[in-house]
């Protein structure tokens, strides 16, 4: 299924999306208490997957997707971590920031270089947690931060998590798993470049408003036969800037979880990005956003989450 939190005028609903593609059913109509939220859908587990199963099969009445606003699928999670697993953006990236510093500092651009992946990101999964208030869904107008001149869009697929555990073994973590949806990680280039320096990892480069987006909705994981296999195509005023694949990834969401959960309780709802696909990011291309750009992002499978980036005042 393809899971979508919207509004038609009545607040928050859930909703699932039809075959058709062009229409959702109200599941938060039926009443069923499992049903009321995203949150409530994933707290439910199994039984409220079959509850919405139910309801999908047995809808005769639908709204329709256009006229309708896609919110973020869990507008408030309870926990957002974001892991960086690709290599080439590993790799790049800090090119970039070098580039970056250069011109921050009117000095002359000293060009890409191919970077090399530090050891510890082979050796294990690497991510920070951000902001689980300053989320948005797709089509919403992402405000450039005042502070910053160098905004930039991230491509990366999330998981969300269905059951929650603790020292959950590799072999059993997509058991954990609920489903996939499309992550831009807006990212203040210029104030990250700062900011990174106090050696404690991103802040206001990552967290202001609306800066982490989610969508158009979840897709289970039944839906995804193999997630390594996604094609990851990122558009800006549409032109193509990034066409990659998922899968080569360092570490897989088993992984992931597995090392996050290390006597640590992970809880339904939380969300794990898997970090910026291989040239996701206009910081490997040296290419950064302008006021009014529209970024579309699509994986396959899932769907095309977009918005447009406008400066602030």
């Amino acid at each position: 299924m393809k899971l979508a939190t919207f509004d038609a005028g009545q607040g928050a609903r859930l909703g699932a999306l039809m075959p058709s593609g062009t229409d959702l059913v109200d599941l938060s109509a039926t009443g069923e208490a499992a049903l009321a939220s995203m949150q409530a859908l994933i707290d439910a587990g199994d039984a409220g997957l079959s509850h919405a199963r139910a309801a999908l099969e047995a809808a005769t009445t639908t709204v329709a997707l256009n006229e309708v606003r896609l919110l973020a699928p869990l507008p408030c999670p309870p926990q957002i971590r974001d892991a960086s697993t690709a290599p080439r953006h590993i790799a790049n990236a800090p090119v970039g920031m070098r580039r970056l510093a250069a011109a921050l500092a009117g000095e002359p651009d000293p060009g890409h270089a191919e970077g090399a992946v530090p050891d510890i990101y082979k050796a294990q999964p690497i991510f920070y947690i951000t902001n689980r208030f300053s989320v948005a869904g797709h089509d919403d107008t992402i405000t450039w931060p005042g502070y910053s001149n160098y905004m930039d869009y991230e491509l990366e697929v999330a998981v969300v998590i269905g059951k929650g555990g603790r020292d959950i073994a590799e072999a059993d973590a997509m058991d954990h798993i609920f489903g996939y949806t499309i992550f831009n990680d807006f990212s203040a280039r210029d104030t990250q470049l700062r900011e990174m320096q106090g050696m404690l990892g991103p802040a206001k480069g990552k967290s202001f408003d609306a800066g982490n987006v989610f969508g158009p909705w979840i897709v289970t994981r039944d839906e995804i036969a193999d997630y390594r296999d996604l094609r990851c195509v990122a558009k800006i005023n549409g032109k193509v800037v990034t066409d990659s694949r998922l899968g080569e990834m360092l570490h897989g969401y088993e992984a992931m979880i597995a090392f996050i959960s290390r006597a640590e309780t992970l809880h339904p709802g939380e969300i794990i990005g898997g970090g910026t696909v291989d040239d996701g990011c206009g910081l490997e291309r040296f290419e950064f956003l302008s006021d009014g750009d529209v970024v579309e992002l699509t994986v396959e499978g899932i769907g095309t989450l977009r918005n447009k980036v406008v400066r602030a005042g």
